[in-house]
């Protein structure tokens, strides 16, 4: 299996958690623009809380998170103790008017904290914020760090999901991305967790890594698959070594190139399938039932920074350094260097510095782009339902693309623009084509496949 003809090896594209992406926030927008669009949130409004850990006990070389390696715990209480500050000045600024729904504590790695601070984390949550009673609790988790108090804690706090990094199992592997985790201590994981009542668990697998082939991939799925996940994530390696630095530690020349990239990607596809889950958008997986799977069967699947989503609240409320808010209006970031962010907790109580308003063109672009992400297609008719006249610029390019494009990775019938199977590989190069701002940028972007 090659590369297809109508894109080059070495394309690559954002892998459109947003739109605007990131790369195009911009200073001027800080706390005043947070308090305003915190002040907007209708009375009753479903929220979203999302919390940072940026510290790992050990740095993954492969790994592109905001996140700084400690061995020492210090540095790790003291984060603790300004990231309770600024959930108590955000859960002011909230008040009563908004409800939690749902909670993801991502990294970094959530789960290197102490059970007893994990406790004291929740309690803060709690008090600053009122939670749904059916409020869904996701965690990341590196079985490395997992032990029966972790465990328990996490339990405590009413987890609902959890989802663990594997990578891939393979020793030579695992050696060259400093990622050692065997296939014991991860099912071991799985089982407490499985034992403490967590009805959902994910497991994260990459292709695209050194050293890896297609039938160590497989091999690891297998593995993976024996634990009997509810969901699958397979993300292509972002190797990113002009903005994460540690990625120079990974040798280029035991990198798969991109047509060993597609064929990793494919053939774990159809493995994956023919376990019997269902496909999510261009790199999750679902049993039948799951609320993923429901979402995409419906065509309520939403994607934001934690990838693809059933989430469908309107706003996502960022807390620790680089997080991200959505808003109806737009996206706000906190610092995203962890000094800065507790300095600016400390003096003012928040720490947003940048972020991007959307217009108009934005939320059709937006809306457009997370179909394609979502469901591979979207209507003409209902997107000149959203958005009136200022569809047709984008409804030209779709038939344009089409028409470009048209050696079976896209196809304009009927007023639908879509992606056939054979394209959704390039999925991420094809939402591209309605990216206003990527041509502007200098941003730089890992593969798109």
């Amino acid at each position: 299996m090659s590369a297809h003809p109508a894109f080059r090896p070495n394309d690559t594209a954002p892998r459109y958690t947003s739109y605007p992406t990131a790369p195009h926030f911009h200073a001027g927008l800080g706390g005043r623009a947070l308090k305003a669009w915190l002040g907007h949130l209708p009375d009753g409004e479903p929220v979203s809380l999302y919390v940072h850990i940026p510290f790992c006990d050990r740095l993954c070389w492969f790994c592109a998170c905001h996140t700084k390696q400690t061995r020492h715990y210090a540095p790790v209480e003291a984060y603790l103790n300004v990231l309770h500050q600024e959930i108590a000045a955000i859960g002011r600024l909230v008040g009563d008017r908004a409800n939690v729904g749902a909670l993801h504590f991502g990294g970094g790695s959530p789960t290197m904290l102490k059970p007893a601070d994990l406790a004291a984390l929740d309690r803060a949550l709690r008090s600053a914020f009122t939670f749904a009673n059916d409020i869904r609790i996701s965690v990341e988790i590196d079985p490395n760090d997992m032990d029966e108090a972790r465990l328990d804690a996490l339990a405590a706090m009413g987890m609902t999901r959890a989802s663990l990094g594997i990578q891939d199992f393979h020793p030579r592997v695992q050696e060259a991305i400093n990622r050692e985790q065997s296939f014991e201590t991860t099912h071991a994981v799985v089982e407490g967790l499985r034992k403490r009542g967590v009805r959902s668990v994910n497991l994260d697998l990459l292709y695209g890594l050194p050293y890896q082939t297609t039938e160590t991939l497989v091999l690891t799925l297998r593995q993976a698959l024996m634990m009997h996940p509810d969901r699958l994530a397979l993300f292509g390696y972002a190797h990113v070594p002009w903005f994460k630095k540690h990625q120079t530690m990974i040798d280029e020349a035991s990198l798969p190139g991109s047509a060993a990239r597609l064929m990793q990607s494919q053939t774990a596809r159809d493995h994956i399938l023919a376990q019997g889950y269902a496909p999510i958008g261009i790199d999750h997986f679902a049993r039948p039932g799951d609320g993923l799977a429901l979402a995409a069967a419906n065509g309520t699947l939403r994607r934001n920074f934690q990838g693809y989503t059933d989430d469908r609240c309107a706003t996502l409320i960022g807390l620790g350094p680089s997080s991200v808010s959505q808003f109806p209006q737009g996206y706000l970031q906190n610092s995203t260097a962890t000094g800065e962010y507790m300095r600016l907790i400390r003096a003012h109580g928040l720490a947003t510095v940048r972020g991007i308003e959307l217009t108009d063109d934005d939320r059709m672009r937006r809306w457009i782009i997370e179909r394609l992400m979502c469901d591979f297609a979207f209507s003409a008719e209902v997107l000149r339902k959203h958005f009136g006249p200022m569809a047709e610029e984008a409804i030209s390019c779709a038939m344009t693309t089409a028409a470009d494009q048209g050696a079976g990775l896209c196809e304009w019938n009927a007023g639908i623009f879509s992606i056939t199977p054979e394209g959704r590989p390039f999925t991420r190069a094809i939402a591209a084509k309605f990216d206003r701002y990527l041509a502007r940028g200098t941003a730089r972007h890992s593969a798109a496949v």
